[in-house]
């Protein structure tokens, strides 16, 4: 970098500086209090130098970094000592014995975790896979399919509701014949993945010629009609009330204090986490992921091709509300409460962020950033009031640092190897 760029950057710093002092002077060095009925203005002055000095160096290394990442490509990667013991630990995972050793070890740290540490933690992590659920299934419509839905929380609240009303109108007729209320999970449990399926399907027929903003437009206003006809349905699904004293699963007749009852969903959430990514993992390798992620490249190509878009958009949106009703009812068992407002667009948000952040497309990145948007401001609740700062600012960083997410999909490659015209001669005589 030359002085005379310097000096242009730290001009453009200066002026960036100027304005956000201006800018931010009414709301961090004015301070206005009413007493008597009088508005007395107090000016904080000693804050005025620290916004100054803060923004202009965020402001520097902001402009620093934005240089390095568009010239970062330009440049040989250099073997650095964290590279290095990155390629040593993917070189001792590729030997079959220590990939063996490695998943043991980190299976029976999943199994002693609800033990090592206490029920709030344990009901933390419970949340947390639960979300990885429902990231995995929106990565099937975002990652794979390439469709941008907004409405995702209205199949999670399917799912929910499916196991409150099963329990507000069943449960009395289970009670009187003596037959354990618990089954009512396990009925509720593949009951709610199938009308969730359903109701994606539903969705789907209306916007299968729609893409881009105007899909996600659609599937906003779907999430929102759901959300507001449970609210509006008072006599059927409580309305704003909600649906209270859901039971939670009973283990073999027996019914668990909450923290035995927290550690055995708990478990539960764990095998469904397990099963999603292997049902996930395989659609992958199919002919229908194929099918998807040719849809999600070039709409246009993939029906030339021969390729049926309106099968592979009604599967897309089947496959992706069927995990998110098996989540909800596992979150339904866990807070043994639900009402409208735990199914609204932030929640939707909050997985399609968990999506973006990880790796679009990404097993591991859906899995990661589902874990780290629910367990960070749990662990930091002193900063719960910046979390829509700190998600905001994370979202810019990571989209122009990392598009790819922090847990970038891994794609197959495939290399031709040209044999030398003396093996083929070899081969050709054998």
């Amino acid at each position: 970098m030359t002085r005379k760029q310097t000096l242009v950057e730290l001009r453009s710093t200066l002026a960036t500086t100027a304005w956000f002092v201006a800018l931010l002077f009414p709301f961090m060095v004015m301070k206005v209090s009413v007493t008597g009925g009088k508005a007395l203005v107090t000016f904080r002055w000693a804050q005025l130098p620290v916004i100054a000095v803060s923004v202009f160096l965020l402001s520097f290394a902001w402009r620093r970094a934005i240089d390095w990442n568009e010239h970062r490509g330009d440049k040989v990667k250099a073997r650095t000592p964290l590279s290095g013991f990155v390629d040593s630990i993917r070189a001792a995972l590729a030997k079959k014995r220590i990939r063996r050793t490695a998943i043991a070890a980190f299976l029976l740290v999943v199994a002693a975790y609800p033990w090592a540490l206490g029920m709030y933690h344990t009901n933390i992590m419970i949340t947390a896979l639960i979300y990885v659920i429902l990231a995995l299934g929106l990565n099937i419509v975002v990652g794979l399919g390439g469709l941008l839905n907004l409405g995702y929380a209205a199949f999670f609240a399917v799912g929910a509701y499916t196991y409150g009303l099963l329990w507000k109108y069943a449960g009395p007729a289970f009670v009187a014949a003596g037959i354990e209320t618990g089954w009512l999970f396990w009925i509720a449990l593949p009951t709610a993945g199938v009308l969730a399926a359903l109701f994606g399907i539903l969705l789907s027929l209306p916007v299968l010629r729609l893409r881009g903003d105007y899909l996600a437009i659609i599937t906003l206003a779907f999430g929102e009609i759901v959300r507001m006809v449970l609210q509006n349905s008072g006599p059927v699904t409580g309305g704003a009330t909600g649906i209270s004293l859901i039971p939670r699963p009973w283990f073999f007749g027996l019914r668990l204090p909450p923290r035995q009852a927290a550690t055995y969903i708990y478990y539960i959430v764990v095998a469904l986490v397990i099963l999603t990514i292997f049902v996930v993992r395989r659609i992958e390798d199919s002919r229908v992921g194929r099918a998807l992620e040719a849809m999600r490249e070039d709409e246009i190509a993939c029906e030339a091709m021969g390729v049926d878009l309106v099968r592979n958009k009604l599967v897309t949106f089947a496959m992706g509300a069927f995990w998110a009703g098996i989540a909800g009812v596992v979150l339904a068992a866990q807070t043994t409460y639900i009402n409208p407002d735990s199914f609204t667009l932030w929640e939707s948000i909050m997985v399609l962020m968990a999506i973006v952040i990880g790796g679009t497309g990404s097993i591991p990145g859906a899995i990661g950033g589902a874990l780290l948007l629910k367990l960070l401001p749990e662990y930091f609740r002193p900063l719960a009031q910046y979390r829509m700062l700190i998600y905001g600012a994370a979202m810019i960083v990571i989209i122009i640092f990392k598009p790819d997410g922090l847990f970038p999909r891994n794609r197959k490659k495939y290399t031709f190897v040209v044999k030398p015209a003396g093996d083929a001669e070899k081969g050709a005589r054998l």
